[in-house]
């Protein structure tokens, strides 16, 4: 086949000899004459005339040409988009959804081609952080739908709007509004409730079998609505501070599911429940080991949505 091609490139004048070369090895050597027709526009070789030529002689082997589309000539390759939905819970690591997570899954979920949707509970938060002290605002209120609507770009629904029929996957990303504002876990442990529409949208994905996506604290969600589930949110010793909220590991023990020790940059995934977890900031390390950790997540969940 080379030859046929370096053969044929010094026989360039002589195109339809040459695509007659090619047609008579068979049907499966059809394509080598449009790219040989495309080299030879390249080298503004090719009459307009010689078209007319070339195209007959494709049409000789039963069809071949007609069989080709235009459009998979310049295809990105791009299939069919998921849909999937996020669920925030406020803007901010200390009151609401840890914003760096948000948009490490939305980057990775743009990367993959996802059809997204944002969606926040229309609930005020429980409290307010000042994010330069660390510590409550005193006299302060805000609502989680308005909040989260920062990092949505106004684009935002309430999650009472969300239904699994309409989405193939659900992804939570953390931040201690997910422990805060999605549940009761900050202050009330293995004891604690989940936001109504949290539970339901939990619930019904997973009725569904479609895969649910959690990072950070937010595995913790999962591991109360669906028990004996299992997640990750990192490790189950402090490490030296590495691991500063290492204790969470026995809270999802105590709430009946079960927790498997990963590292930052990996997940786990529990296949029969279609639960994909990463501890991003449950870890002390840097941002882009936080970001590759998420990226793993929201690959495995779309490949699960297929």
């Amino acid at each position: 086949m080379l030859f046929l091609f370096q053969e044929g490139f010094s026989l360039a004048p002589n195109i339809t000899a040459v695509c007659d070369i090619w047609l008579d090895c068979g049907v499966v050597h059809y394509k080598n004459c449009l790219f040989y027709l495309f080299v030879c526009i390249h080298n503004s070789m090719l009459a307009q005339s010689s078209f007319i030529i070339v195209r007959a002689a494709l049409c000789r082997v039963g069809g071949a040409f007609s069989t080709i589309k235009m459009s998979q000539l310049h295809t990105t390759g791009k299939s069919n988009s998921s849909k999937v939905a996020v669920v925030l819970s406020g803007c901010g690591v200390y009151d609401g959804t840890e914003v760096h997570e948000a948009a490490a899954i939305l980057v990775h979920l743009s990367r993959g081609e996802a059809d997204v949707d944002i969606f926040a509970p229309d609930v005020d938060q429980m409290h307010v952080v000042d994010h330069t002290k660390g510590q409550p605002a005193e006299g302060q209120t805000r609502n989680v739908l308005v909040e989260s609507a920062r990092i949505a770009r106004g684009k935002i629904s309430p999650l009472s709007a969300l239904n699994a029929s309409t989405h193939d996957a659900v992804l939570f990303p953390g931040g201690f509004g997910a422990a805060k504002n999605l549940s009761t876990v900050a202050t009330e442990g293995a004891n604690c409730t989940v936001n109504p529409d949290v539970e339901r949208v939990i619930k019904d994905f997973h009725k569904a079998k479609k895969p649910i996506g959690l990072c950070c604290i937010s595995p913790t969600l999962a591991a109360k609505v669906i028990p004996g589930c299992e997640v990750t949110v990192g490790h189950d010793k402090d490490d030296g501070g590495r691991w500063p909220y290492a204790g969470t590991a026995g809270t999802i023990e105590q709430m009946g599911s079960k927790h498997i020790n990963k590292n930052v940059s990996e997940i786990h995934v529990d296949a029969a429940n279609k639960i994909v977890t990463t501890p991003a900031f449950m870890c002390e390390t840097k941002l882009h080991e936080i970001h590759d950790g998420i990226g793993k997540m929201v690959t495995e969940v779309l490949s699960m949505a297929k």
